[in-house]
């Protein structure tokens, strides 16, 4: 193998280990104060510190009015709002209210479907970011069973 050959080879790892490593030291911008708060004011002012919401009917929180196990609580959400970029979820009356945020490239949909845990009765709050501007909606969902303890 000759010198050139070899800083082909070599250029090309490079670019390639960049790639990887670049995403994964997104990862590391992690609030974790929101994510440890024990209530949901704590939490929304963690997350989104002097923010303001509009309410909205543009956000769709699909989920079962009454669920028995709080452990796996099936939930979609989706959004009609242009240009979505990021959905947040927040269970309220949860020992750790802030339960997840996706961040949505450009172009991108605003649907998300997960499974989320709910200790007991309580409001799931979804705020959305949408042309830089945040939206809210809520909807109460009895739980027989928690699933948090």
């Amino acid at each position: 193998m000759r010198r050139r050959d070899l800083f082909k080879l070599f250029a090309a790892g490079s670019v390639f280990l960049t790639g990887l490593i670049k995403p994964l030291t997104s990862l590391a911008k992690w609030n974790q104060d929101a994510f440890d708060a024990t209530d949901y004011t704590s939490a929304i002012d963690h997350y989104f510190p002097d923010i303001s919401f509009e309410d909205t009917d543009k956000i769709t929180i699909g989920v079962h009015d009454e669920v028995e196990n709080g452990a796996v609580v099936p939930i979609k959400i989706k959004t009609e709002l242009n240009k979505p970029e990021s959905i947040s979820i927040f269970v309220e009356k949860n020992p750790t209210p802030l339960i997840a945020n996706f961040d949505l490239y450009p172009g991108c949909l605003g649907n998300v479907s997960t499974r989320i845990k709910m200790e007991k009765p309580s409001d799931i709050i979804v705020i959305v970011k949408s042309d830089s501007r945040y939206y809210r909606t809520k909807k109460f969902v009895v739980v027989h069973e928690g699933g948090c303890g």
